[in-house]
């Protein structure tokens, strides 16, 4: 599994249009092969910054969906939102026995 993990800093007047967006794709999103789960966060100390979380079977399934026409077009309309240039992170998880 892969966990993507990606940080957005907005502009504050921008806030309420990227949270229409989030709540519109995110079941959207969930539809794409290997999608298991997607997730908006909210920065409690800094209001303009989300970070969304998502977990994909493997990183093919995350490459396939950042290079369909439905990301191409949400990402379109998000980057026009930005305060800051958003931080990415793909990660495995590790395994415990605890």
């Amino acid at each position: 599994m892969l966990v993507r993990i990606v940080k957005l800093t907005f502009k504050p007047e921008n806030i309420p249009s990227f949270e229409l967006i989030f709540k519109s794709t995110q079941p959207e999103i969930l539809k794409f092969k290997g999608c298991k789960l997607v997730e908006g966060y909210h920065d409690v100390a800094n209001p303009c910054v989300f970070f969304t979380y998502s977990h994909w079977e493997d990183a093919a399934d995350l490459e396939n969906y950042r290079n369909s026409e439905f990301f191409k077009n949400v990402w379109k309309k998000t980057k026009l939102l930005f305060d800051a240039k958003p931080e990415a992170w793909s990660l495995s998880k590790i395994d415990s026995e605890a």
